[in-house]
């Protein structure tokens, strides 16, 4: 172990001073992503008190120990204010686990590997978008590891949402009123598929014929019986200034329908918080929003590993707090060394309730950890946390190929304005007997056309 002789104080001063030199790099001792190219961990490049939660609050919380509303006082510093709000006021608990030191347990290895190979090869062209300096689309990975801009910080995220070439994802949704009580449970579908930039699934980096495309992505309701059928699909130009193509199929009509940009930013099913804008905290192309702006920069605290609810056949989480006992998941959080957060506006959706958001980044690997939304009048609207993990514990595992499958397991979507709250999770099987996949190259015909919706919907 060092010489403890750098205080917290002394990783703020570095945090600030690199932040104003446009420097957004993640490591204090040096480049997180030069630790991680040499031997995969990044525990040399922090201070021992930015990877310990017990070093960090001086000994008052621990791994081990629960949040609650005693002691968030002691790390209010790194929450986001609405879940402050929760804790203290809707019954909130997070647990501490030990923070993850090894960035092969943050995203999936392909992933990883594909940033480290082609870091340096991103370059943006006159218009804001991303392409290599052959001038092709991007080929894989983070193009921009250590960013410099606002921007930067967001168009990873934006490009590949999952992080893995094809996703798969059967998912419960649970709609939680100001009161406690459940109001509406669907079981969906999403389906994500990446036309460039894939790492993982033949042909990569490209889909041959759709060069001119980011990605495909559908979803579609199989329960309760009134929403089943109901679909969705998402079409995405690789050029980030044009609007996806919406259309979806509406069992009542019995037909497709185009949808407008401004659906973007309506619910897709009754009872629901959540907007397609809101998707991964980055639904629309990065070049439709504008005047990014970094906030702040420091540690924080969320879900990024045993969040995977292994020990329920179908991966179901359990719950706590609000006036029933079923508002929250159960989740566990670990002390992030670095975020970023930065905030943006919806600059090409002048209908948009949505005026800025504001989302924390963590700066190892710009995966998004949290997201604050505030309506026109400046006001906080929605607030969205959730977790990752790789599934795996002990014995148990999902597969990814040869590897553990890394991917989300739960997100709170909470209308602060009206006290709903969406909770989603990812389970193996959904109604209708669709199971997880992830990586299968099948999924485009069946699930990523517009025949395709229609035929799900009948």
């Amino acid at each position: 172990m060092r010489i403890r002789k750098y205080d917290l104080d002394y990783s703020k001063r570095h945090f600030m001073k690199q932040t104003a030199r446009g420097i957004l790099g993640a490591g204090v001792f040096g480049s997180v992503w030069d630790a991680v190219a040499q031997n995969g961990t990044f525990e040399k490049v922090y201070p021992d008190e930015l990877l310990s939660i017990e070093m960090y609050t001086k000994g008052k919380l621990k791994p081990g120990d629960v949040i609650d509303v005693n002691n968030v006082d002691d790390v209010q510093d790194l929450l986001d204010p609405i879940r402050i709000t929760q804790i203290k006021q809707m019954g909130r608990k997070l647990d501490l686990v030990e923070s993850t030191k090894d960035m092969t347990r943050l995203s999936p290895l392909d992933y990883i590997q594909a940033t480290l190979s082609n870091k340096g090869q991103a370059q943006l062209d006159a218009i804001g978008n991303v392409y290599t300096k052959e001038g092709k689309p991007w080929i894989g990975g983070n193009p921009f590891p250590e960013p410099t801009t606002g921007a930067e910080c967001f168009i990873p995220i934006t490009l590949s949402w999952g992080r893995h070439d094809i996703s798969f994802y059967t998912i419960k949704d649970y709609e939680i009123s100001q009161e406690g009580d459940q109001t509406h449970h669907y079981e969906v579908a999403w389906c994500e598929y990446a036309a460039v930039g894939r790492t993982t699934v033949d042909p990569k980096p490209y889909v041959p014929g759709h060069e001119d495309k980011l990605r495909f992505q559908s979803v579609f309701f199989t329960y309760p019986n009134d929403a089943k059928g109901t679909s969705f699909l998402n079409i995405w130009e690789y050029d980030q200034t044009k609007f996806p193509e919406l259309m979806g199929y509406l069992p009542q009509f019995k037909r497709v329908r185009r949808f407008p940009s401004s659906q973007r930013f309506e619910p897709l099913i009754p009872g629901t918080t959540l907007y397609l804008s809101d998707a991964w905290t980055a639904g629309d192309p990065y070049l439709t929003w504008g005047n990014y702006k970094i906030i702040a920069r420091g540690p924080f605290l969320s879900g990024l590993s045993g969040n995977w609810s292994s020990d329920h056949e179908n991966w179901e989480g359990t719950t706590h707090g609000g006036p029933k006992g079923i508002t929250f998941w159960d989740t566990k959080v670990e002390l992030i060394p670095e975020t970023i957060v930065v905030e943006a506006e919806p600059t090409s959706y002048p209908r948009a309730p949505v005026g800025k958001k504001r989302v924390w980044f963590d700066s190892r690997t710009m995966l998004p950890v949290a997201m604050v939304t505030y309506d026109r009048r400046g006001e906080p609207f929605k607030s969205f946390d959730g977790c990752y993990s790789m599934y795996e514990n002990g014995d148990q595992k999902v597969m990814d190929g040869s590897r553990p499958y890394w991917s989300w397991c739960n997100v709170h979507a909470h209308d602060v304005q009206s006290n709903r709250m969406t909770r989603l999770e990812q389970t193996r099987t959904i109604g209708g007997g669709y199971t997880m996949r992830v990586n299968d190259e099948t999924m485009f015909e069946q699930y990523l056309t517009e025949a395709a919706i229609r035929r799900l919907g009948t």
